[in-house]
């Protein structure tokens, strides 16, 4: 399991589906080549700089932390049943109410819509609270998820930070 990135009061608590191998084998969250999480992140002016997925203690001075949905590590987020995402949807908020970040930004549409029965949420903003925080859907920056190239990505992310 990967320690979460996570202090109390935080801007913004980024939320993976769950760690890949990769990330399970480093310690690291977001660790494998070609996941466009840290690039976007750095693009969108979260970031003064691109960190390496080494680098992510640095997160939290800057107001950021990350965590999970489902801490069980996995090569691709569809090994997931849909119990362990409904599961990781309670524990997320119970974490969220403990931490309170002020906004859950989660990603992976359809996880999201999995996780907390919410079929028709789109990228972006969403009406409804997780634990307090407000919630922000962001696309899945795995390398696996062709729809979304990094421009679009850090666009999205981008949206996220004008919001603050």
């Amino acid at each position: 399991m990967i320690p979460d990135v996570i202090k109390p009061g935080l801007d913004v608590l980024f939320c993976g589906i769950n760690p890949g191998l990769v990330s399970e084998a480093t310690g690291h969250h977001f660790a494998r080549p070609g996941n466009r999480f840290w690039p976007a992140l750095h693009l969108s002016g979260f970031t003064p700089k691109l960190f390496a997925p080494a680098e992510q203690l640095e997160l939290l001075p800057l107001g950021l932390g990350i965590t999970n949905v489902v801490a069980r590590p996995s090569a691709k987020a569809d090994e997931l049943t849909i119990d362990e995402l409904k599961a990781g949807a309670v524990e997320l908020t119970e974490k969220v109410v403990r931490y309170s970040p002020k906004v859950l930004a989660v990603l992976g549409v359809t996880v999201y819509r999995a996780a907390f029965g919410r079929k028709k949420a789109q990228v972006g903003p969403q009406e409804e609270t997780v634990g307090g925080a407000r919630v922000w859907l962001l696309p899945n920056p795995s390398g696996l998820n062709a729809h979304w190239q990094l421009p679009a990505l850090a666009e999205e992310f981008g949206r996220l930070k004008a919001s603050l």
